[in-house]
């Protein structure tokens, strides 16, 4: 099988699902060339095993040949937003973009971008739905747990029996991370039994702003049970950090997947999640403590999601600040009941990118 890949490779979110679905290629011997949208950046999964230096080494091959070998027939995969610099760029005559949209509409540059591309690929119904309902077909393809850089970790993180929480994705507006950390912090601020650790610190923000953000969240109090985690750098640490909680929290007003919440779910843990948008691929009453939607408030933000900008104009959905602290008393008696999710670890087999990845190939064969 013959596939370019116009992807970022990368940390952040969208590399993670590019590296997770180039390694997919690479065990299944596919001849794949790469033209990586920026600098690429392998580091979050480098380490000494031999698996990973000759996957490594696939890779700088793959982009090394692109230049030589691509042409514009050849099935190619293209990951990245609806966004007029790369949004347009089509490398291939048979092109496959896959994007993330967390809004409930679409913007007319959105549409054009969106329909300039000969396929599109959502990872959400609730998206597939927005973009239908703007006249844009789209295929509906879910993500998968990516078991090579993610697993189950036994080992005791504390020497009491507090209940820990994990918050995390960057820091903004869309994801509701200020209402969460205002209503953890009025029930179980400075009660020992409990903990929240945070890891959301925006990258394309700066230190002093991150900062300031989060103590804006808080009133500018500090609680000894509310830790704020730097940049992990790697997969292997960021692994050990989802090990560490016993229940997550994905209370986002709009996402296309929510990959953090997802793998923690599927390594186990417990999880107070939003009724609502790309949770509901994966999320039900069975491995989840489900909080529905009050309703939509507008994404307006003022940073990432500029009112009267040519795209990322909608709304997200909302919720109640009691509705989500019952969830987390809820989730409480869950774990206490049973420490580990049994229905969330079966989404690593339910959902894998082996899967993913079979179903971009499709979508490209078609």
């Amino acid at each position: 099988m013959k596939v370019s890949f116009n992807t970022p490779i990368n940390r952040v979110s969208f590399g993670q699902v590019s590296i997770a679905l180039l390694r997919e290629a690479y065990a299944k011997k596919h001849d794949v060339i790469s033209l990586p949208i920026s600098q690429p950046d392998v580091s979050s999964i480098e380490s000494p095993s031999k698996d990973n230096a000759e996957f490594v080494k696939w890779v700088d091959q793959s982009v090394e040949r692109f230049g030589t070998e691509h042409t514009s027939s050849r099935p190619t995969f293209k990951l990245w937003h609806l966004e007029i610099v790369n949004g347009f760029n089509k490398v291939s005559d048979n092109q496959s973009l896959m994007t993330f949209h967390e809004l409930d509409n679409l913007t007319p540059l959105e549409v054009n971008i969106a329909k300039n591309n000969p396929k599109l690929i959502v990872t959400s119904k609730y998206t597939q739905e927005v973009f239908a309902s703007n006249g844009v077909d789209a295929h509906y393809v879910p993500l998968g747990f990516d078991k090579h850089s993610f697993n189950v970790i036994n080992k005791n993180y504390h020497t009491d029996n507090r209940i820990v929480f994990n918050l995390s994705g960057k820091f903004e507006f869309r994801k509701h991370h200020a209402k969460i950390l205002k209503a953890w912090a009025k029930k179980y601020g400075n009660d020992k039994r409990y903990a929240l650790q945070c890891a959301v610190f925006n990258p394309f923000l700066s230190d002093q702003l991150n900062n300031q953000t989060i103590s804006n969240a808080l009133d500018n109090e500090r609680y000894f049970n509310i830790t704020f985690l730097p940049i992990m750098q790697t997969n292997e640490t960021y692994n050990d950090y989802l090990n560490s909680s016993n229940i997550v929290i994905g209370m986002s007003g709009g996402e296309g997947w929510g990959l953090p919440e997802f793998q923690s779910v599927a390594l186990g843990k417990h999880a107070v999640i939003m009724d609502a948008h790309g949770y509901k691929g994966w999320a039900n009453r069975e491995n989840s403590v489900l909080v529905g939607s009050t309703g939509m408030v507008d994404c307006i933000d003022g940073i990432f999601f500029k009112k009267g900008d040519s795209q990322n104009q909608g709304k997200i959905f909302d919720f109640d600040e009691d509705d989500f602290i019952s969830g987390c008393e809820e989730a409480i008696k869950r774990y206490q009941a049973n420490p580990v999710n049994e229905s969330g670890l079966r989404l690593a087999d339910d959902f894998s990118y082996e899967k993913c990845y079979d179903n971009i190939l499709n979508i490209l064969n078609e």
